[in-house]
């Protein structure tokens, strides 16, 4: 069946009656879309290659691609192209906002709420979340050393930038460590192959997209010496160093979403915003909601102290903001020239490189603080075995992993 041309990007036919129907698309898959980035595309490539006939296979293909090559939420980076190839600008929009607002209202809800579980019975649950956490970053570990670290030489720069985090503190460290493995990629990483030619067409040129990667660098760069020249103590300056913190770990996140774990570990708790255990029960309660796993963000936005954010929802509205941001900056800011970055040697052993520190970083956080803040006894490890195992051998959804270790650590508080 020949599949139909889509509409032109910012052409007004597509500005017209396409931004509604891609807002009406992505909603429902935001309310829907369980279990994780890998699920997620399975989730679009049904909705957008077998059903609708937006994209053909071969460019669905170059998008996963182009969302694996960059650093960002990459199921999301994937929505917010289809949109901007489907209706522009504003269907970029409406995609990132439909797919994104159901499971960042739930986790700050889950966030305004959090204070109110008290007792045996719901610090039990919340301890429970933390070994959701565990279970599932256990198995990202897994899948993604499986993946991304496939011969001996990736393998070790995964195990050195592991070592490098445990034994350093500072979050400075962990962009070192994914520089360096980029250039460990191009020395050394000779097996990684460059990507097939682009079957991808957009009607904006070289410039529009070097003016975006400008735009990414400058926000980058200026944000930490923004925060630095304000103090970042409170109110108005509190905001901004939230969005530097959260913008600085969305644009370091290669690998899967997973990946953003530590990041945003380093940024919160490291200077005493959120405790660990405040920040494990968030990233337990995001494997139970739809959607993207960086909408963890808005629960840690509305967490934080009003004397840093100004208050619950406009700390959460910034942290998502920035938290997404520099992915979707990214993919638009490539996109023009992707046919010609995707066939270069040098810039797939970098890759290469990056996702094996990557592996070794998410490695390192899934023993601390993972492993040591959930792990408090043989019950818990327990749990978190069982949970580990119904992901990587029964491959169910993590929703039941979540309610597995939830219900088994709330028994253990009971019974023993």
């Amino acid at each position: 069946m020949a599949i139909p041309a889509s509409p032109t990007p910012d052409s007004p036919p597509a500005r017209a009656g396409e931004v509604l129907r891609v807002f009406r698309v992505f909603l429902a898959l935001g309310l829907t879309s369980f279990g994780g980035p890998i699920a997620h595309l399975g989730y679009y490539r049904r909705e957008f290659v077998d059903r609708r006939a937006w994209l053909s296979e071969g460019q669905f293909a170059q998008l996963i691609a182009l969302t694996q090559f960059l650093p960002g939420p990459a199921s999301s980076q994937l929505g917010f192209a289809v949109g901007l190839l489907r209706a522009g600008w504003r269907g970029a929009l409406a995609a990132s906002l439909a797919f994104t607002l159901p499971s960042a209202l739930l986790l700050v809800a889950f966030a305004a709420v959090l204070s109110q579980i008290t007792g045996a019975v719901g610090l039990a649950a919340l301890h429970g979340l933390k070994l959701v956490a565990l279970a599932v970053v256990a198995h990202g570990v897994l899948q993604m050393a499986r993946r991304l670290c496939p011969d001996p030489t990736r393998a070790m720069i995964a195990s050195a930038a592991a070592v490098v985090i445990l034994l350093t503190g500072p979050a400075w460290v962990q962009l070192a460590v994914v520089v360096l493995g980029g250039l460990a990629g191009v020395l050394w990483c000779r097996s990684a192959e460059a990507v097939a030619s682009s079957e991808l067409a957009w009607r904006h040129g070289p410039r529009q997209g070097w003016l975006l990667l400008g735009v990414f660098a400058v926000l980058l760069v200026g944000l930490p010496l923004a925060v630095g020249l304000t103090g970042g103590a409170s109110g108005t300056a509190g905001l901004l160093a939230v969005g530097e913190a959260f913008y600085r770990a969305g644009s370091l996140v290669f690998g899967g979403g997973h990946v953003v774990l530590p990041l945003l570990e380093k940024s919160v708790v490291g200077p005493g915003w959120l405790t660990e255990n405040e920040f494990l029960a968030g990233y337990g309660a995001a494997q139970a909601v739809p959607g993207p796993l960086f909408t963890l963000a808005a629960y840690l936005g509305a967490r934080l102290p009003d004397a840093v954010s100004g208050g619950a929802l406009p700390g959460a509205a910034v942290a998502l903001v920035a938290v997404f941001l520099p992915g979707y900056l990214l993919v638009a800011g490539v996109l023009p020239l992707w046919r010609r970055l995707a066939a270069r040697p040098a810039a797939a052993r970098a890759i290469a490189g990056i996702n094996a520190a990557v592996v070794g970083l998410l490695g390192a956080a899934l023993y601390n603080p993972v492993f040591v803040s959930a792990v408090h006894s043989p019950v818990d490890l327990a749990i978190a075995l069982v949970g580990f195992t119904l992901l990587a051998s029964w491959r169910v959804s993590a929703l039941w992993v979540v309610a597995w270790c939830v219900a088994g650590r709330v028994l253990a508080a009971v019974l023993l």
